[in-house]
């Protein structure tokens, strides 16, 4: 009841937007809006990533909008992910520009809300009234998110790749997306052939992704499957991807590794950047436990890090 009328409040009653992925977070902004504003007076904005967006995903955001009567518009924003991609990973910087950034446009001037909450990196020090956008879940943690989605009877589909934190394709390519016809495409091949075959086989994961490392001539595709599957389906899996033609190399991951990390000098030199990039960032995505060697890029062009090789170490 407090956020349904702190919504009220902040709007004023006036037209919104909801930044809408189909996912937990945005759909329950979404309902809390439909309750403080009613259906006509709230819009949900969901921007595609074409074949960087999981097909799962974006079949959940037409299924959810219906279920909670909400009127929905798709945009489009591959061009400025490719663009934002081309010098290193960058998820929050990808977050702002070519998410947040395409639905304010879009919105015109009617306030735009988030789910940006004390799970996201940008939530915990973020502004929850900010430049056009406003967050009404940012003091809250998953936990509380999840007790109001019960309460509307909300039921999210999971995408499989991260039962806790979903997101596009991209995310898997840890390095530039230097030659989208090349790196993105492995990226987006392979994570959404995975899916498929864990789907197929009815196989329950609570982490399922391809990790596409290596120099920029070179696509390894590292595969995290968790819990591990059983030799049998693990084969399937490594047979399947060796057919998709922008990946050189497979390699299924169930010993420990080390990851060698370029960095640029700002990344490299900062200690905390680091500390966050193995542990917060690169660690809950990977299925086993991983040590990271950093090395500072020689690479003027790289404004984040690439990882351009890993060793097996348990």
């Amino acid at each position: 009841n407090n956020i349904i009328e702190e919504i009220r409040k902040v709007s004023q009653g006036e037209e919104i937007v909801v930044a809408f992925s189909g996912g937990l977070d945005s759909t329950v902004v979404s309902a809390l809006a439909i309750q403080a504003l009613g259906r006509e007076k709230v819009e949900a904005i969901t921007v595609s990533f074409e074949e960087y967006s999981y097909s799962k995903g974006l079949r959940n955001v037409q299924d959810i909008s219906e279920a909670l009567d909400l009127t929905l518009k798709i945009i489009q924003g591959k061009r400025e992910q490719e663009r934002v991609l081309k010098k290193g990973p960058a998820c929050n910087k990808c977050t702002r520009i070519a998410k947040l950034g395409k639905v304010k446009k879009e919105a015109s001037g009617r306030l735009v809300l988030t789910g940006s909450n004390q799970s996201d990196t940008w939530g915990k020090r973020g502004l929850k009234l900010y430049d056009g956008f406003y967050a009404p879940l940012l003091e809250l943690n998953k936990e509380e998110i999840r007790k109001i989605a019960d309460y509307f009877n909300i039921n999210i589909l999971q995408i499989g790749e991260n039962k806790f934190r979903e997101g596009c394709k991209l995310k898997h390519l840890l390095k530039p997306l230097a030659a989208p016809h090349y790196h993105g495409q492995a990226a987006a091949e392979a994570n959404e052939l995975l899916l498929s075959i864990l789907e197929e086989e009815g196989y329950e994961s609570v982490l399922a992704n391809v990790k596409i490392i290596g120099p920029l001539n070179k696509n390894i595709g590292l595969v995290n499957v968790s819990p591990l599957p059983e030799e049998k389906l693990k084969e399937k899996i490594i047979e399947e991807l060796k057919k998709v033609k922008t990946l050189e190399q497979v390699e299924f991951l169930d010993k420990s590794i080390k990851l060698i990390v370029k960095a640029n000098k700002g990344q490299f030199d900062n200690q905390h950047s680091r500390y966050w990039l193995e542990k917060g960032r690169l660690q809950p995505d990977f299925s086993v436990p991983i040590e990271v060697e950093w090395l500072l890029t020689t690479n003027k062009s790289l404004s984040t890090f690439q990882v351009i090789d890993y060793q097996i170490i348990g």
